[in-house]
């Protein structure tokens, strides 16, 4: 029986093809039912995978395994049918014969690609090699009332292997990743990457004697990074309240209270534009670490991915985007100033305002206007160096006015002591020898209030609760922030957030 994608063009032909085969499945489920056959099933015991019994067909042959999965393919012979079954390892084929199985071979003959069944039976192989289960019975699990697109293929003129019907739209595999993952094993395989990736940073964590916490999500007050925030409003207490865009301030509150290393890998949330590495909801790892400085966690946070890369991939050097790229520590360590002078010939912070903005612009550089010296030093970075940081390179001492939780650096003026990781250009972490001076913090927050007042959407709010546990003393800490899904999208190759996000943001279909 063909298989249609799901049509998007009303009335047409091929809309009425595919409901008819929806029908032809409501038929067959009838007809399941009349035999007085359940097809939706409460359990199925289980003892074996198809991946587990090609790999091990020698101790396997000829004994018996009770296996269940999708149906992927079905060739009929009359009294004997060939099938490929889908479960959560791979595929394996199955051979059913009406002799072995009796009347449930009619019941086979009312299934249907998408089907999922329990197959029990013993290993075998086929005359032309093929590693196979031979039913020795069979149950229907759920019956597939919707045809699924499985493509086809064919061979043109010149040899040539053609795919047909394949589920290939990015969007329509974004909206109904239920579908991407039948069809496609290898998306499947990136998740299940991410969340090896995600398990190994717990345990190097756990190991290093950081303690993992949680932070209210809800927040009265937004802070910990500069963006706009999600509002919400909660009935019973009358308030707006904010979705966190950052879990730092909760966290270093708990370095006040006495932990000298917490970490939370949680959902955050920013109001912002949406592009192949940024998503409204996204995947953030947190670290505060007390008596520590950026220097001490630059080397954890290499040492911390060199580990997770051997752990999880069995090496450190891979090739993203036709780049080689090498984690082995240690990465490349420059300064933005130091980098902007060579690239640019000045020095930008002594550079005037106009300075910098009439380089931006023989670089078309687009600009809003009142922009603070900071963030036009920070555009001219993104225009002259990111780019060029392909291999894993720490980027050094950010301009306050960029930072306002960051300590002050300890010998030059006018910088905080911070350093943002890149990888092929792209930003993964962001940390900095945290602040821990309350008076400073207040002015810092002040100068962020008079930025919002003139119209800076990001700007931070003051937070008074944060600057009062400040005031109780914080010792010396380290901070680091890491975007989970722009790390998982470089080490498993993909080019868009998207592809290592289960259920990404999608505007609503109508």
């Amino acid at each position: 029986m063909d298989n249609l994608n799901q049509p998007s063009n009303s009335g047409s032909n091929q809309e009425q093809d595919y409901n008819l085969l929806i029908q032809h499945r409501h038929e067959e489920l009838k007809a399941i039912l009349a035999k007085g056959i359940l097809p939706f099933a409460y359990n199925y015991d289980i003892n074996n995978y198809s991946k587990n019994i090609k790999n091990n067909f020698e101790l396997l042959e000829n004994k018996d395994v009770k296996i269940a999965g999708r149906i992927m393919a079905i060739r009929r012979m009359g009294k004997a049918s060939f099938a490929h079954v889908q479960d959560n390892k791979g595929r394996i084929q199955i051979y059913l014969k009406k002799d072995d199985i009796g009347e449930n071979y009619d019941v086979f003959k009312l299934c249907d690609i998408g089907d999922i069944i329990g197959i029990e039976g013993f290993v075998f192989k086929t005359k032309t090699g093929e590693i196979s289960v031979h039913a020795k019975s069979f149950t229907v699990l759920t019956k597939s009332i919707r045809p699924i697109p499985i493509p086809k293929e064919s061979t043109d003129e010149q040899g040539n292997k053609v795919i047909h019907d394949q589920f290939s739209d990015k969007e329509l595999r974004y909206r109904q990743r239920y579908l991407d993952l039948i069809l496609n094993a290898d998306v499947k395989e990136v998740f299940r990457m991410r969340s090896k990736i995600v398990t190994e940073i717990r345990k190097y964590l756990d190991q290093n004697g950081l303690l993992e916490v949680e932070t209210p999500i809800l927040q009265s007050l937004y802070g910990g990074a500069t963006a706009r925030p999600f509002v919400t409003h909660h009935n019973a207490l009358d308030i707006d309240l904010y979705l966190r865009i950052a879990d730092e301030l909760y966290l270093k509150r708990l370095i006040v209270g006495g932990f000298d290393g917490v970490y939370e890998i949680s959902k955050d949330f920013r109001n912002e534009g949406m592009d192949k590495t940024h998503n409204p909801e996204f995947t953030m790892l947190e670290l505060y670490v007390a008596y520590k400085d950026y220097f001490w966690m630059m080397e954890f946070f290499e040492n911390m991915i060199a580990d997770l890369c051997k752990n999880v991939f069995g090496k450190t050097e891979f090739v993203i985007e036709g780049n080689k790229i090498n984690f082995n520590p240690p990465w490349q360590r420059i300064s933005m100033v130091d980098e902007l002078k060579k690239r640019v010939g000045i020095d930008v912070l002594a550079a005037s305002n106009e300075e910098l903005i009439k380089i931006l612009k023989t670089k078309h550089v687009d600009m809003e206007g009142g922009e603070s010296k900071g963030k036009l030093i920070d555009l001219l970075f993104e225009v002259t160096v990111q780019a060029e940081l392909i291999q894993p390179t720490f980027v050094t001492d950010y301009p306050v006015e960029l930072s306002p939780l960051a300590k002050k650096h300890r010998s030059q003026e006018g910088l905080v002591e911070r350093f943002e990781g890149f990888v092929l250009g792209r930003e993964i972490c962001n940390a900095f020898s945290e602040l821990n001076d309350p008076i400073d913090q207040r002015s810092r927050f002040e100068d962020q209030a008079k930025m919002k007042e003139e119209g800076d959407e990001e700007a931070h709010q003051i937070d008074e609760d944060f600057v009062r546990a400040l005031e109780y003393g914080m010792p010396p800490t380290a901070g680091l922030g890491v975007g989970i899904d722009r790390l998982i999208m470089l080490l498993t190759n993909q080019p868009s957030i998207r592809d290592v996000i289960l259920f990404p943001q999608m505007r609503p279909q109508k």
